[in-house]
């Protein structure tokens, strides 16, 4: 199905464009028939999953490929544990899919509203200094290249260049398929409990050493971080779900309803937000439950913001992040989200933030309706100086020439490139900002 150009925009409201056409692919045929058609057209052609990114990395001037039809579950390798999907296909879907086959996803982030494509394009990951980003878990996949044919990449078919492909930024073509290496379905017990911040900065990695998946949060002006660790557990343990009054108190009112009235008068009159920060604090982040993997990793986040995370070598984390403490007290900052810290394995991925080493995560945010740059720019100054790599699917100022020397394979990433799209067929801005024409 194909559309004259309506107005698109990412979810955070960063990123919007009018393309000169939109098109609905329910085949992989179609998408190919549409990049063959944009290239002799001299058009560029993005896909674009759930616009959760808050770059520009999605921003289709040319034409828009919506891969919403291009869903489900397409065969399931039941003695290996693998499972291939559609490109298009929403995180929040898999869970149901699996289900039938008692497996799940190894780990994920704490948003399920991507698409799979969208997710392990951008980088996404969850926490755990044993499991890596969506990315590592994926053994296959099947991408539309700049001159509509199609590539393969398995074990046996151009395994070398999965590394690249896996977390390719929508660089090297039009993910159509995914395969994930699953493992059996699982429960997470979860711990979720306030701690002084000065003991959580302590103890920051043996807590996570300790933990299959470790976490903090820290509102700024407040002296306590949000402890949250899950423990894995086999799908045969006894199951205790939060209450759904609980569950809705704590996650629907409180931290969306109230939390969006919050952010909405904390930029109204700034000086109030210190003290709303240390009630936040006070009345949130005590719970303990087990329940399915899926509904313990990922949590609906109703308030919408803007977001910058960097990942900075595990061992530099804490140093990093008093960092950031002391970065906004001396700015005076009045910030009403918290900030999110977390540790994630190494991979061998080339454009991983998590690269060839093991690696923390420091993200912060700001509500939608604030200007981040003043906030986000000197914190990502700041984070820098650690060595710091910046998320692909969130906000940051970087360019292809500093983010080479931060890749040691960045270089590979654009000769690939140059070979699978030499005519720019999935350029945008944002793509030749950091990876350079």
């Amino acid at each position: 199905m194909t559309r004259p150009g309506a107005m698109w925009h990412n979810w955070a409201r960063s990123a919007s464009v009018r393309p000169q056409r939109m098109e609905f692919p329910r085949s992989i045929g179609a998408v190919a028939r549409a990049v063959v058609a944009a290239r002799e057209q001299g058009l560029s052609v993005k896909a674009v999953g759930a616009g959760h990114s808050f770059t520009g990395i999605a921003v289709a001037p040319g034409v828009l490929l919506d891969l919403t039809d291009l869903t489900g579950l397409v065969r399931v390798d039941r003695e290996r544990g693998r499972a291939t999907f559609l490109a298009g296909t929403r995180l929040h879907q898999i869970p149901k899919l699996l289900a039938p086959y008692g497996l799940a996803m190894e780990n994920l982030g704490d948003i399920d509203r991507q698409s799979i494509s969208g997710a392990i394009s951008t980088g996404t990951h969850g926490t755990g200094v044993r499991f890596g980003g969506l990315a590592t878990q994926v053994v296959g996949a099947s991408l539309i290249v700049g001159d509509g044919e199609m590539l393969q990449v398995t074990e046996h078919e151009n395994p070398d260049l999965l590394p690249a492909v896996a977390l390719g930024l929508g660089a090297l073509g039009v993910l159509v398929e995914v395969t994930i290496q699953c493992v059996p379905a699982f429960q997470l017990h979860a711990v979720e409990r306030p701690e002084p911040l000065d003991d959580v900065r302590e103890h920051l990695h043996r807590r996570a050493e300790e933990a299959d998946h470790f976490e903090f949060y820290w509102f700024p002006h407040t002296d306590v971080g949000l402890l949250k660790t899950n423990t894995r557990l086999p799908e045969s343990a006894v199951r205790h779900p939060l209450p759904r009054v609980a569950k809705f108190l704590d996650e629907e009112l409180l931290s969306n309803g109230v939390f969006t009235a919050v952010c909405a008068l904390g930029r109204a009159v700034p000086a109030i937000t210190p003290p709303l920060s240390r009630l936040a604090a006070k009345v949130t982040g005590r719970r303990e439950y087990t329940d399915a993997s899926t509904a313990v990793f990922t949590q609906h986040r109703g308030v919408r913001f803007r977001e910058m995370e960097y990942a900075v070598p595990a061992e530099r984390l804490a140093e990093a992040f008093d960092a950031v403490r002391a970065l906004i007290d001396e700015r005076r900052y009045r910030v009403s989200f918290p900030i999110e810290v977390r540790i994630a394995a190494s991979d061998d991925l080339w454009l991983s933030t998590a690269s060839g080493r093991a690696t923390g995560y420091i993200a912060v945010h700001r509500y939608w309706r604030e200007n981040p740059a003043t906030y986000f720019e000197p914190i990502e100054e700041l984070l820098r100086t650690f060595d710091g790599r910046p998320h692909w699917g969130k906000m940051h100022t970087r360019t292809a020439d500093d983010l080479r020397p931060a890749y040691p394979r960045f270089d590979d990433f654009t000769a690939l490139r140059d070979r699978l799209d030499p005519d720019r067929v999935f350029r945008n801005r944002y793509l030749r900002r950091v990876l350079g024409e």
